[in-house]
């Protein structure tokens, strides 16, 4: 059943949360959360050792992986899929949340923090999407998805994670930005009458 998410709107306010989505529409976030589905069978979620790279690599360029270091204090990038580079224009890979947030200012890292302490603490699967300008550094539409893998079956202990958005949109949008100054084009809404 689809609730609402982790308390953090007013750190993203143009993000949407749900927990144990019943539909995702990106081919590899369904895809993700049915072979997370596979690799659990009966135990509440699937431990790191399930996943295996080579049984998504039609996929891996969307994918993350995180390491939640002691006490949720913080989480370390271990994995980040090479369209997720892209679109935030760097690999943050080795880093911790911290850090690699840390230009984006206390707010950016904190709600980042919370989502990842909120998938550790609830044990749930979390799908998050928002549209432009969802946080400080007015990226575009996005749609994700987090899921918690335990070598225990108790304790999250790594986050598989799945970071999709339109990318043709996205990178055509950059490239006009990039023509025009680094200033995105904002195009007027026409009426009913096509004014």
């Amino acid at each position: 059943m689809s609730s609402k998410g982790p308390p953090m709107t007013k750190r993203f306010p143009n993000v949407r949360f749900e927990t144990n989505p019943q539909h995702l529409d990106h081919p590899t976030l369904a895809f993700l959360r049915d072979y997370w589905e596979r690799k659990r069978g009966g135990r509440s979620m699937p431990s790191r050792a399930d996943i295996k790279p080579s049984e998504l690599k039609d996929h891996l360029g969307w994918i993350i992986m995180v390491d939640v270091l002691p006490d949720a204090a913080d989480f370390r990038y271990r994995l980040i899929g090479t369209l997720v580079t892209q679109y935030f224009g760097g690999d943050a890979t080795g880093k911790t949340v911290s850090e690699a947030w840390a230009p984006q200012g206390e707010e950016g890292v904190q709600g980042t923090l919370a989502i990842f302490r909120y998938i550790v603490e609830k044990k749930v699967v979390l799908r998050a999407h928002g549209d432009a300008d969802w946080n400080t550094i007015g990226l575009e539409n996005f749609d994700c998805l987090y899921l918690p893998l335990s070598d225990d079956g108790e304790t999250v202990n790594v986050v598989l994670h799945a970071f999709v958005f339109d990318e043709p949109e996205v990178l055509l949008a950059r490239q006009i930005a990039r023509a025009n100054g680094n200033q995105l084009l904002i195009v007027p809404k026409q009426d009913a009458a096509g004014r």
